[in-house]
């Protein structure tokens, strides 16, 4: 059985219990060495923590629309509205394709989701209206900060569906969890077994660092509990 009965107490164990670097150590000895974003892909505030669990939108750039055949085309940012529209509670919006051209979340954007409930937003791209969504305490997570608009330049083409960031495949439902030193992709075949092991190493290294402040070496702490 997993230590939390549902999501709701999943995401609390995740933010109160345990963090990205402990939970990426275990799934390292599980094999999974490819589970963290890109380093540059960080919250607007060091204090934000990323729980939830994915719902990805897939970007694409968009020039002109005369004579496309695309049916988005004209329509402005494609089916983002209802992509937004579509987030449950527990859900991260989670944008990738497009390219760094224009921002791809802002405030209007992250008040919505949270009036749906959504626990954050995750962009491969640039967030715009940055201090509202401080306001609004909303995790959100991206590449930097840029005002300009996607509504001529990009559109969402694609929703809850699975998309890759920098070759990290992320699944509809899987779940992310993400602070300051970065975000993880947790594969839903092993999230069980992962928060289990993570919840005892967590334990063990505070077990390691009171014997090291009672005075233990590093090289005896290590080979005593194994774990550094």
């Amino acid at each position: 059985m997993p230590p939390y009965a549902n999501d709701d107490e999943l995401f609390t164990l995740l933010k109160t219990k345990l963090f990205p670097a402990v939970v990426g150590d275990v799934l390292d000895k599980m094999g999974y060495l490819h589970q963290f974003l890109p380093a540059d892909i960080e919250p607007l505030d060091d204090d934000m923590v990323l729980a939830g669990r994915a719902m990805p939108v897939l970007e694409a750039d968009i020039y002109d629309a005369e004579g496309s055949n695309n049916p988005l085309a004209g329509k402005p940012f494609g089916l983002m509205l209802e992509a937004l529209d579509s987030l449950k509670p527990g859900d991260i919006y989670i944008a990738a394709g497009g390219s760094l051209k224009y921002a791809m979340f802002g405030e209007l954007m992250s008040t919505r989701a949270k009036i749906l409930g959504a626990n954050g937003a995750l962009v491969n791209g640039y967030i715009r209206d940055t201090k509202g969504i401080k306001a609004l305490g909303f995790p959100t997570f991206g590449r930097g900060k840029y005002a300009q608009d996607q509504g001529p330049r990009g559109q969402v083409i694609d929703y809850n569906v699975t998309v890759e960031i920098a070759g990290i495949r992320i699944e509809p439902g899987a779940l992310l969890f993400g602070d300051c030193e970065g975000v993880l992709v947790i594969p839903k075949a092993v999230e069980e077994e992962a928060i289990a092991n993570s919840l005892e190493k967590a334990a063990m290294e505070n077990t390691v660092e009171d014997a090291i402040k009672r005075g233990m070496s590093t090289v005896e702490a290590f080979k005593t509990y194994g774990v550094m």
